[in-house]
């Protein structure tokens, strides 16, 4: 986007109609009570429900075909590294003149890429190449929904809101695993894709009864040069760089420790990942629920500390319950990224929320794929248990290079 005022993209003059009422300090019941949040949060549930199991059959199948761990894993997570290709070209969708719409089509387009993962008898190069696709535009819905969630809720209750869309994430994959792992031995891996196209179906059917259309949005024609252009204005803002940063490198490397459970100590292996996502839980819940915005910030340094330095015990090899704990108590530190992705919308002009939450999002998704590469790498030459040391104390320098010099007062949380 053009820094000079007088090239400014200009937005619809027509008013977007304000959100239902919430108030100041907004709990899971009172956003619930917003009929536009509930659409949204609905429609996200649905949609990750769909793609866990859509997921679970691809990599069942992938198994059976080839018995690669490699493919199967790929078949898994492998949408994963699609997003970034979304962030880098047409992102700029997610903050075009009809969000509502642009979500809803979105939606449709994974529903068709989810059904015709149901035909039998497809090439296994088809089904990566759909998924792919999917990933693609599963980043370009991202970027969108969370556009119209900065919309549709009040900026006092977006950190709450996003709190509870984590947990209901990580909660919705647990059961959608549990329930995939039912579903194979009844319906097949064919019978688990129907149902989650009809689950990605009912996804855009919720968002398209329950959100409105807000339109203090660009005017200028969404595609590859302004996405090119707005992705240029978000890394040419230091803080916003920095804010980016913080999101997505740290993140990244912790997640590729927890991918190194299982080469580190395969009977335990369980219980740590287990450890992991109780703690992510409960940290988000704690700081998007009982704590003000303030206190968030405030606390964001320490969180992103917590984050990776319990992980420095994989070193020394402790007993596995030591480090369950450790775990369970750094994970909680991943809820840093509230109050970090608050920040990153305070230092961002309105009409392009879409677009960087859509260019966070996608870069947190790549670098959880590149820690996991990196921590994996690190493994071969040194062990598992120093590898998690290396990549955790990666982690903690580029936390300490990310926080703003004391010299800024406005700034003395990140």
């Amino acid at each position: 986007m053009p820094s000079d005022p007088t090239s400014r993209p200009t937005v619809h003059s027509t008013p977007t109609p304000a959100p239902d009422p919430l108030p100041a300090a907004t709990g899971y019941l009172g956003l619930l009570r917003n009929r536009e949040f509930t659409g949204l949060y609905a429609g996200f549930t649905l949609t990750v429900a769909a793609s866990t199991l859509s997921g679970f059959a691809l990599g069942t199948l992938v198994d059976e075909q080839t018995g690669s761990p490699f493919l199967t894993a790929v078949s898994m997570y492998g949408a994963t590294f699609a997003t970034v290709l979304g962030a880098l070209t047409l992102m700029s969708v997610a903050d075009g003149g009809r969000p509502r719409r642009t979500v809803v089509l979105l939606q449709l387009a994974s529903l068709a890429g989810v059904a015709a993962q149901a035909i039998p008898g497809l090439p296994l190069a088809v089904r990566f190449a759909l998924l792919l696709l999917l990933g693609f535009f599963q980043s370009l819905g991202t970027g969108a929904r969370l556009g119209l969630l900065s919309e549709v809720v009040p900026v006092s209750a977006y950190a709450p809101a996003r709190s509870l869309m984590n947990i209901t994430s990580g909660g919705t994959a647990i059961l959608g695993y549990a329930a995939g792992a039912v579903l194979l031995r009844y319906a097949g891996p064919r019978g688990v894709f129907v149902i989650a196209a009809c689950l990605t179906a009912l996804g855009a059917a919720v968002v398209a009864a329950t959100v409105r259309e807000h339109s203090v949005r660009l005017t200028r024609r969404p595609g590859l040069r302004q996405t090119w252009r707005t992705n240029a204005e978000l890394f040419s803002h230091p803080r916003r760089r920095v804010l980016l940063l913080a999101l997505w490198v740290p993140n990244g490397l912790i997640v590729g420790c927890e991918a190194l459970f299982i080469s580190y100590d395969p009977g335990h292996a369980g219980t740590l990942l287990a450890a992991g996502s109780a703690g992510m839980l409960l940290g988000d819940l704690t700081v998007g629920r009982l704590l003000t915005a303030a206190a968030r910030r405030r606390h964001a340094f320490a969180l992103r500390l917590l984050l990776a330095a319990p992980f420095l015990l994989f070193a020394v090899h402790p007993p596995a319950p030591v480090l369950a704990v450790a775990v369970f108590l750094a994970s909680a530190g991943f809820a840093a990224t509230l109050p970090l992705q608050e920040q990153l919308l305070e230092v961002t002009p309105e009409a392009i929320h879409g677009q960087v939450q859509g260019v966070e999002s996608a870069g947190r998704m790549t670098w959880q794929g590149l820690g996991a590469a990196i921590a994996g790498g690190l493994a071969q030459c040194f062990g598992p248990g120093t590898a998690i040391a290396l990549a955790a104390a990666a982690s903690l320098a580029v936390t300490l290079l990310t926080r703003p010099s004391r010299r800024r007062p406005r700034d003395p949380s990140l």
